[in-house]
């Protein structure tokens, strides 16, 4: 499961060959979630409120690029890294 992008103690990840509708995987200490990347809504999971405003805010900045990596993992390709929230 290749990282994607790492910030403000955020880790996320991608996974090869995952399941529909386009996700990411976000990581924070022992909280996790899923996020789909066309809505940026959260599929499953929970996440400190002040994260996950990062992490949709990432999320809209970087949809393009989400999508992208998201069609490559889906193909067994490496997906580049995007750049975190700054």
């Amino acid at each position: 499961m290749p990282l994607l992008s790492e910030f403000s103690g955020i880790k996320i990840y991608i996974y090869w060959n995952d399941h529909m509708p386009p996700h990411f995987h976000a990581e924070y200490n022992e909280a996790k979630i899923l996020v789909d990347i066309n809505n940026g809504s959260v599929l499953k999971g929970l996440f400190p409120a002040n994260k996950l405003k990062l992490i949709l805010a990432w999320t809209e900045i970087h949809k393009s690029e989400l999508l992208d990596r998201w069609e490559k993992a889906r193909n067994n390709k490496m997906p580049e890294k995007i750049k975190p929230l700054e």
